[in-house]
């Protein structure tokens, strides 16, 4: 039987891997919640509803994209059956990912529910904008928290060859229509490029204090075979130096329940926050798990290891108890820490990003 925090009695045969000295209070958590074999409580999921997106962001997916036939995508009540049976192992923050989440069919029906899940107060969405115009009244009566826009640049011209397709006036509209709604704590999203926005940096924090919006830079992850990633890296320290010439930045230890570390603005209400699973490894403190639209479930982004939940769904309709189970197995397989360094241009990791739902 399984002891009461739903650690895994054992790690699997043959994992080789990094063991840090757990101090034993990490263990004691309240019965009934998922905790790994390090004493991490997880408490946040990143649910991926579709692989699809309506842009093709260069850093993200290939230019050819071939996305998965409708059957092999959870359906719109799996997700669902898979977000209440985390929410009844502890967990508090659900993100919804894509691809795009918005551009799935029926996306507000799955959204509508998971924002009343007993549980679950903090229901978040990732979007690349485009949709926003659109949904951002209906997802703030939704229950939804707050919501991340991708935002690489303010030109239009450069915004279009990042995203091979996307309007950037259209992506400012939603950012617009999520403030009227009453949308508060927006973050952007930039990736940092070295030589396709860095330029932007100083403008798009600018922006953000502007519009009472936060922003975090992340750091491009070595996620499917994309080339010349090596030559485009930015750390997030180089970042940081660039903006503390322009602004007074004071570190922050408020936290979003993710991984960004964040910095304030005298004077702003904007947080400027980094995630840097390069430079600054934030491993340690990893509180989460993802869902992919396909059901995979990564412990580790970086790492290729998962737990498949689709085949349990689909030949056990409505059992529970085993879900629940399969989940828990996967912590058995949930490493310390992923290894990102000297994979940009030959990643260990050969899904993309829009794959595996960020």
């Amino acid at each position: 039987m399984h002891n009461e925090t739903l650690l895994p009695e054992s790690t699997p045969e043959g994992l080789n891997e990094f063991r840090p000295n757990i101090d034993p209070a990490r263990l004691n958590h309240a019965p009934g919640t998922l905790v790994d074999k390090y004493g991490r409580r997880i408490t946040y999921v990143r649910l991926s509803i579709t692989d699809r997106c309506d842009f093709r962001c260069t850093y993200c997916m290939g230019e050819e994209m071939t996305f998965l036939p409708r059957h092999e995508v959870l359906s719109l009540e799996e997700c669902l059956q898979v977000a209440e049976v985390f929410a009844g192992m502890g967990v508090s923050k659900l993100r919804i990912t894509g691809g795009e989440p918005l551009v799935r069919k029926q996306a507000m029906w799955l959204i509508e529910r998971l924002g009343a899940l007993p549980g679950v107060d903090n229901l978040v969405l990732t979007t690349n904008g485009s949709q926003l115009d659109r949904f951002a009244a209906p997802l703030k009566a939704a229950n939804v928290k707050r919501i991340n826009v991708s935002l690489d640049t303010l030109r239009p011209d450069r915004f279009k060859a990042i995203t091979r397709i996307g309007e950037l006036a259209k992506v400012l509209r939603g950012i617009e229509a999520a403030q009227a709604a009453g949308f508060t704590r927006t973050k952007l999203n930039t990736v940092m490029m070295r030589g396709v926005n860095d330029d932007e940096f100083v403008d798009l924090v600018r922006y953000a204090v502007d519009h009472a919006l936060d922003i975090s830079f992340i750091e491009e992850m070595p996620l499917g075979e994309i080339h010349g990633r090596s030559e485009t890296y930015i750390g997030s320290d180089e970042t940081l130096a660039r903006l503390g010439e322009h602004f007074d930045l004071t570190p922050s230890a408020e936290s979003s329940g993710g991984p960004a570390k964040y910095w304030r603005i005298p004077g702003s209400e904007t947080r400027v926050g980094f995630i840097s699973p390069h430079s600054h490894n934030f491993c340690d403190s990893c509180n989460r798990v993802r869902i992919t639209a396909r059901g995979e479930l990564y412990p580790c982004l970086g790492q290729n290891d998962a737990v498949h939940l689709l085949p349990i769904l689909r030949e056990f309709p409505g059992d529970t108890a085993r879900l629940r189970q399969a989940i828990m197995d996967s912590m058995g397989i949930k490493p310390y820490g992923h290894d990102f360094t000297a994979q940009m241009d030959a990643p260990q990791v050969v899904r993309f990003m829009s794959m595996t739902g960020g």
